[in-house]
């Protein structure tokens, strides 16, 4: 397991938790945590032992947007586009087609792109002091890191648009009711439970999570015939694997299946 300055990573029971660890900037991205985050991501989604991955932050945020300071300190010809299409994009698609699910433990802030990783994760459970902000407006930026094509989907285009424009702070009852979570806790029970639904998961077919996944990611941009096909083709890949039998066979002897993921 490799070490990292700004991110912690640490395995239990198939479950790996990753923490973005800049605590005292609230967890705000600079080139550092970038750069840890991308390697630590890549090892998770490579390590097969592990089947849930959790995304939090270390102390009272998730994670605050990009360290601004940092851009300040950037020479003249930065460009902005060279950052998200080389830097945040590859650790964000790393997630979005990982073969297993991840799981956003939201405490506190997620603001601007830390609001992107939240929403770009298959799962969230939000503490019950967190919350989801679009900051962008309020300095003259637009959402990065995909939160447009997130917000849109969920939201709808007319709402999306007012919660950019208007910068509301987002609680988390409110992200349960308009869908952008999946559940809300209390603030001190988030880790609790966060790695108790990740020890369910972690206990399916690895390979009913990881091509189910992969149905939505298509359906969201396919048509409803070519969706039917491609759920057909993944199917058969089910249907003849090795944890297909053994599902079959632990039914049968009344005992829990032991998956493979093969």
């Amino acid at each position: 397991m490799s070490n990292y300055d700004t991110v912690q990573v640490e395995r239990r029971d198939g479950v790996a938790v990753v923490s973005l660890n800049r605590p005292d900037s609230l967890n705000a991205f600079n080139a550092g945590l970038r750069s840890d985050l991308r390697r630590a991501v890549r090892e998770v989604n490579d390590d097969p032992a592990v089947r849930v991955a959790i995304l939090t932050g270390a102390g009272r945020a998730f994670c605050a947007g990009a360290d601004l300071s940092e851009t300040a300190a950037n020479p003249a010809d930065f460009r902005v586009e060279d950052q998200l299409n080389g830097e945040y994009k590859p650790i964000l698609l790393e997630m979005n087609r990982a073969g297993k699910p991840w799981i956003a433990a939201v405490n506190g802030a997620a603001a601007g792109i830390g609001s992107a990783f939240a929403m770009n994760c298959d799962l969230v459970v939000m503490a019950e002091n967190a919350y989801i902000y679009q900051a962008f407006a309020a300095i003259g930026l637009v959402p990065d890191g995909g939160a447009t094509w997130h917000l849109a989907r969920t939201l709808g285009r007319q709402r999306a648009y007012e919660v950019i424009s208007s910068g509301e702070k987002i609680r988390a009852q409110k992200c349960l009711d308009w869908g952008l979570c999946n559940r809300v806790v209390p603030e001190d029970e988030l880790m609790e439970q966060a790695l108790a639904w990740a020890g369910e998961l972690a206990a399916k077919s690895p390979l009913a999570l990881r091509y189910a996944k992969q149905a939505l990611n298509a359906a969201m941009e396919i048509s409803v015939a070519d969706t039917i096909s491609y759920e057909a083709t993944l199917q058969h890949l089910c249907v003849t694997s090795d944890d297909a039998k053994e599902g079959v066979a632990a039914f049968i002897e009344k005992r829990a299946p032991r998956w493979q993921g093969h």
